[in-house]
């Protein structure tokens, strides 16, 4: 009975720390969408952590979408060539790449990479205290710190993912023209026919959602790390694992979505 109510009493206290994290979530959220369009507007901010997350981003996302797409030739050839459909290699691996592959992967390098960095410095600056002096000096801290790195994330996450779509093709292209031996103007008709514009959309749509997951998630746990290096080491680990779940997640309620529910 004893082991029953400790149980019992844990599962409570979960519960209310979950509703908490999800009110002051939900609050921060509030307060970043009123701040993204009222000035001032920090372009020169907005454009060095663009360079920061995109440009430095570049060189990881590309080796990811290449071998991506080299594994994913590799791997349907191994059954396509059982019943001779070669030439469709080429769709499955465009199609898999625009619609799930490049969005998924290029946000979870981001997230893993840039979300982690931004909430060590965001947890920094508020144990620190730095974040305490810009309230003293009138400068709201959502505005100076997080807005800029909302519209970064959003324009390098949507730049990336296109990037990262058509690595990973010319990756399946290396591997089906110059392994399998499938033609060169085959694989290219065969890549480009069955792709729509509404997959591209789909995916770019997918990206924007990513970025908000990754803004929110790294700047909320950066702003409230606890005291210590400590607490700002919990911080960044609290937001790798949380963006990562949620853009699993959020990506397998947008597909559903996109492609059965809203069709």
């Amino acid at each position: 009975m004893l082991n029953i109510k400790n149980g019992l009493q844990i599962l409570g206290e979960k519960a209310i720390e979950f509703i908490r994290y999800m009110g002051s979530l939900g609050i921060f959220m509030g307060k970043v969408g009123f701040w993204l369009f009222h000035p001032p507007f920090r372009l020169r901010q907005i454009f060095r952590q663009a360079e920061k997350i995109g440009v430095s981003s570049l060189p990881i996302v590309s080796l990811i979408s290449l071998f991506t797409g080299m594994v994913l030739a590799l791997q349907s050839a191994y059954q396509m060539q059982k019943i001779q459909a070669e030439m469709y290699i080429a769709s499955l691996v465009a199609l898999s790449m625009v619609r799930e592959l490049g969005p998924v992967l290029t946000a979870l390098v981001v997230a893993g990479r840039c979300g982690a960095a931004i909430t060590a410095e965001i947890g920094t600056m508020k144990v620190t205290e730095q974040i305490d002096a810009l309230e003293t000096m009138a400068t709201n801290p959502i505005n100076y710190l997080v807005t800029p790195r909302f519209w970064a994330l959003l324009i390098s996450l949507i730049a990336l993912t296109i990037y990262a779509n058509f690595i990973g093709m010319v990756g399946g292209y290396i591997v089906g023209v110059y392994k399998l031996r499938i033609p060169h103007h085959m694989y290219i008709k065969m890549t480009f026919e069955p792709l729509k514009h509404s997959d591209l959309r789909n995916g770019l749509y997918k990206s924007m959602v990513f970025a908000v997951v990754i803004c929110i998630i790294s700047c909320f746990e950066g702003m409230r790390a606890q005291e210590g290096a400590e607490g700002v080491g919990k911080a960044t680990t609290s937001c790798v694992v949380r963006s990562f779940v949620l853009i699993i997640a959020c990506d397998c309620l947008l597909t559903a979505f996109m492609y059965f529910i809203g069709r």
